[in-house]
């Protein structure tokens, strides 16, 4: 049955798929499939209604053929990407908010976050658990005063102390000046002595039974403070310094007391650090003449060749003489690039200028031991007070 539009205009037939076209028109059934290359018949693109110039059996103009059925499954109008274009046999180079949803488009090829719970993406450390368990027995070979845990606080190690002690270092060491400025304190007549007034620089006092006094108030002798840090990179080693960002000195916060860095490490260097405000301890660890080991672990840009490695033994010249490691090992049997160098020497960056002469960059430097003190069971950037036992062990000299 034939159906109009309320102005009288002769509708199209309906086209629909199989047997139910046969309910609503006399016309073929045209197929839903997409095989457009199969030949119809004319009957299947014609109808009823007279056909008018520029169009063939639809109310869209065309200008020729029928391109739309010559053209492949897939095809889109100019400007779209064709579906063959997207990846094949893959994720689809979508990106991803920070939230992990998907955003519409195709990315610049950013890589998509973690999930949560693993691991973020980041740069690989540079030393492997291999290399740092050939660092350790390194270490274990040495004698450490981290080791003397066999010592409470409260035993009694014998160390060598001076009782006796020059009157300006006495007050320097109670916090009031410099020891030069200590003399000058000394020749005006404004300190005492068990109640007399010295004028004499280079007099010596008792730490233990003279009383000190500085404009009639009594001095103490300021209390020694021993302390070890894991050094982390980046920081600059000095007690102060206008034209650094960050100085070692800048971890310490919570430390009550005045110290300085025993030492130097440069900027880009981790590992073992000491602070202290005893002059003399810091003076017999630092001075070349007490030969104080120190290990460091090493990570280079290439391997070390056997010969170079014999070459760091024997002695390599540097602009300011020749220098000697005492020890040097591959600590990873299967990367030589990874070492453990012991040397004495206290010259300034020392193991850098060691490896640079034969050619080798250093990418990282750790610090691990120092005349008997380890970074053991602290994080980078963290510090702990040695305790009493190992300040004493320290004082006796016992680890070179």
């Amino acid at each position: 049955m034939e159906e109009y539009s309320k102005n009288g205009r002769k509708l199209r037939p309906r086209k629909t798929s199989g047997a139910a076209s046969a309910h609503r028109t006399e016309g073929p059934a045209y197929s839903t499939s997409r095989d457009f290359n199969r030949e119809r018949s004319p009957r299947e693109f014609s109808s009823d209604r007279p056909q008018r110039s520029g169009y063939q059996g639809s109310d869209r103009p065309h200008t020729g053929s029928r391109q739309g059925f010559d053209k492949p499954h897939g095809y889109q109008s100019q400007g779209h990407k064709p579906y063959g274009d997207r990846p094949q046999g893959g994720h689809s180079q979508r990106s991803f908010s920070g939230n992990g949803s998907r955003q519409g488009g195709f990315s610049s090829g950013a890589p998509r976050k973690g999930k949560p719970g693993r691991k973020p993406y980041g740069k690989k450390p540079e030393f492997s658990k291999a290399s740092q368990e050939g660092i350790d027995r390194m270490i274990s070979r040495r004698p450490q005063v981290s080791d003397s845990g066999r010592y409470s606080d409260n035993d009694h190690v014998p160390a060598p102390f001076r009782e006796e002690v020059r009157l300006n270092k006495f007050i320097a060491n109670s916090g009031v000046c410099s020891r030069r400025e200590a003399d000058t304190l000394i020749q005006a007549g404004v300190v005492t002595v068990n109640g007399e007034v010295v004028t004499e620089l280079g007099t010596k006092v008792n730490v233990y039974k003279d009383d000190v006094r500085f404009n009639g108030e009594r001095l103490r002798g300021e209390e020694k403070v021993y302390l070890v840090m894991n050094k982390p990179k980046g920081y600059v080693t000095t007690a102060s310094d206008p034209h650094a960002e960050k100085t070692v000195m800048d971890l310490l916060k919570g430390c009550q007391y005045r110290v300085f860095p025993v030492g130097r490490l440069d900027k880009n260097t981790t590992g073992v650090l000491m602070f202290t405000n005893d002059g003399e301890i810091a003076e017999r660890l630092t001075h070349p003449s007490y030969d104080k080991k120190k290990i460091y672990q090493v990570s280079l840009d290439k391997p070390l060749s056997e010969e170079d490695y014999s070459k760091i033994l024997a002695g390599v010249t540097l602009t300011d003489g020749e220098v000697a490691a005492d020890e040097l090992e591959y600590i990873d049997p299967e990367d030589h690039r990874k070492l453990g160098i012991e040397i004495h020497s206290g010259k300034n960056r020392i193991v850098r200028r060691i490896f640079e002469s034969l050619g080798y960059d250093v990418k990282a430097l750790d610090r691990v031991y120092f005349a008997g003190l380890t970074k053991k069971g602290l994080k980078k950037g963290e510090w702990r007070q040695l305790s009493e036992g190992e300040v004493n062990i320290l004082k006796m000299g016992a680890y070179v």
